[in-house]
């Protein structure tokens, strides 16, 4: 028994375009996830890189001790 209720003219093609075309969206959308997730994974690597840029230069500047970067934050007022 066909659960798909009655059958009208040109519902199978219709049916078809409809699937090719949500299989068309699906492959777009999961290429889309997959180019966010690798720009997501490099703006990640440059914040890291970022991050340690300022360190190393707050502690030339004498701002920050060398210690302090494993647990947090050095005070200004030392």
């Amino acid at each position: 028994m066909d659960t798909r209720g009655p059958k009208a003219p040109g519902g199978a093609a219709q049916r078809d375009t409809a699937e090719n075309l949500f299989q068309e969206l699906q492959e777009h959308f999961q290429a889309l996830i997959a180019t966010l997730n690798l720009r997501m994974e490099e703006m990640g690597s440059r914040l890291e890189d970022l991050q340690k840029n300022v360190n190393d230069l707050m502690v030339q500047a004498g701002v920050e001790d060398p210690v302090s970067e494993q647990g947090g934050r050095a005070s200004l007022g030392n």
